[in-house]
């Protein structure tokens, strides 16, 4: 179990490490939120996405206090029209740049040399900085990633229970926790002789918060106390549907998915320009992203005894692929 939190850690660390080159864009003074919200909004649309994804492989509930325990993996796909920051599209007032575009997190290639030229202090100054590189390359098959570790019981009247948890676990400079808990209820016995079929339908509610805090140790931009705060609620609510047979399980569903998630980059940042000017920002950053939308998952399952390989791929804004194996005791 620490083996796995420690790799759910590691993947969203890998998305929001480069809080530390996010650190510069602070020069670009109220372009800032601008150019930071859109580098990072790909990460965190994906993993809202992705957190969402991977809750079932079959629409059959246990027996009473039957129960599994699943390990999964969801890759959401950055759709093109994400990888690339427009400046056009933003309407910067303090900065300029000789490139048209910059990747964002889930793009490639380095980042854009941006100008900045300023009033601080009632003198104009100015400073340049380079955006941060995309990372895509970086990425299980290039896409954002969201393992999930899940224990789901049976209970009475044709409920499942199930959960998601990671107890904090890091170290002083990145910590996060995850908790999640969903609930599956089959209606196949109230479509009356449907249920003498290996046709099983059920109704699947879930909701999912994690939280990651990343500390960040000054070397780009003087200061104390810096560190990135970042929190994620997202919620799905499905039908679901499966053909279960001995070997083979075929399962899909149809809902919505929608989620928030905040970055904060809290502390005190030196910001050093022309002409020696410094100006000193304290919690420069508080940015809200946001993503929902229609969902729909086609998967199979391989049953062997109480042992269960499942994948499935679900077609959404970002499209996100799932697999994973499970240990079933009915």
């Amino acid at each position: 179990m620490k083996k796995f939190s420690l790799l759910m850690l590691l993947c969203v660390t890998t998305l929001t490490s480069n809080a530390q080159e996010l650190e510069s864009i602070l020069l670009a003074r109220e372009d800032a939120s601008k150019l930071t919200e859109s580098y990072m909004n790909p990460a965190m649309k994906g993993l809202i996405y992705g957190m969402s994804s991977g809750w079932y492989h079959t629409a059959k509930v246990h027996d009473k206090l039957g129960f599994d325990i699943s390990i999964g993996f969801s890759a959401s796909m950055v759709p093109s029209k994400d990888e690339l920051i427009t400046f056009a599209n933003l309407g910067l007032t303090s900065v300029t740049s000789s490139s048209l575009t910059s990747p964002t997190l889930a793009g490639t290639g380095p980042g854009a040399l941006m100008n900045v030229n300023a009033t601080v202090q009632g003198q104009n100054v100015s400073t340049s900085f380079t955006m941060p590189e995309g990372i895509s390359k970086d990425l299980p098959l290039s896409a954002v990633p969201t393992p999930a570790i899940q224990l789901s019981v049976g209970l009475p009247y044709k409920f499942d229970v199930m959960l998601r948890l990671v107890p904090e676990v890091g170290s002083d400079d990145v910590k996060g926790k995850l908790f999640g808990l969903g609930l599956k209820k089959e209606l196949t016995s109230l479509l009356g002789p449907i249920d003498r079929l290996p046709l099983h339908l059920s109704f699947l509610a879930a909701y999912t918060s994690m939280d990651v805090n990343y500390r960040m140790d000054g070397s780009t931009i003087g200061g104390v106390n810096q560190h990135a705060k970042f929190k994620l609620n997202s919620f799905t609510a499905q039908a679901i549907a499966s053909l279960n047979f001995p070997i083979i399980n075929i399962y899909g569903g149809l809902g919505f998915s929608s989620g928030k998630s905040d970055l904060d980059l809290l502390g005190t940042y030196n910001l050093e320009y022309s002409n020696a000017v410094t100006e000193t920002v304290t919690d420069p950053l508080n940015l809200d992203f946001k993503a929902s939308g229609l969902r729909g998952t086609l998967g199979a399952r391989l049953s062997l005894g109480f042992f269960k390989i499942f994948a499935d791929y679900t077609l959404q804004e970002y499209n996100t692929a799932s697999m994973g194996i499970a240990f079933s005791f009915r």
